[in-house]
């Protein structure tokens, strides 16, 4: 077994750093803005990027923040049966998402995308229930999906911050390297089935 001193080994600080900023919740920031900016051309940016943050981001991120506090629980959840409250939380959360932007008229990208969160999250507490699959390496790999349908080569880029964030689960041993792989993989091609399905 590998233990980790923090003072004597610097790629713990790297490791922790990147699983506490690229993440499920904080990605849908930059991502929500890319697609809402360049599909709109600026047309009611502002609305439709305020709903998907508030439904995609705030929301389920201050869930999460009081699930943690109240059950006294690291912020890793590394409990897999405590990670269901949240999850169903995100489930709602999401789905009214959909519902707003539908009546607001947002890009169809931009909806589908916020569906894929809905269904994901659906899928995730399925498998959760059975294994601890990687919620951060499923949850990267989704947006990554969507920008690489949407913009092509460019988003390509996304599977960096997807790599990085891999190397750091595994690397701070919260997850295998099984449920790293099976969360990215799944993912990605969940999302890239509906965005396939929805926009075809």
């Amino acid at each position: 077994m590998r233990f980790i001193n923090s003072n004597i080994e610097p790629k713990y600080d790297v490791a922790r750093s990147i699983s506490r900023l690229v993440q499920p919740i904080i990605i849908t920031i930059p991502v929500f803005i890319i697609l809402n900016y360049f599909i709109t051309g600026g047309n009611n940016f502002l609305i439709f990027i305020l709903l998907c943050l508030l439904f995609a981001t705030f929301l389920p991120f201050t869930a999460v923040l009081m699930w943690i506090k109240n059950k006294n629980l690291d912020f890793d959840i590394t409990n897999k049966d405590e990670r269901t409250f949240p999850l169903l939380f995100g489930v709602v959360s999401y789905l009214i998402g959909v519902i707003m932007l539908f009546i607001a008229g947002a890009p169809a990208a931009v909806t589908v995308l916020m569906f894929c969160y809905f269904s994901n999250a659906l899928l995730t507490i399925f498998i959760t229930r059975f294994w601890k699959i990687s919620l951060h390496s499923m949850g990267v790999a989704g947006p990554t999906a969507a920008m690489i349908y949407v913009f092509g080569t460019p988003g390509i880029l996304f599977v960096f911050p997807l790599l990085m964030v891999m190397w750091s689960r595994i690397y701070l041993n919260k997850h295998t390297l099984a449920q790293v792989v099976v969360g990215a993989i799944s993912g990605f091609v969940f999302t890239w089935l509906q965005f396939k399905i929805f926009l075809a």
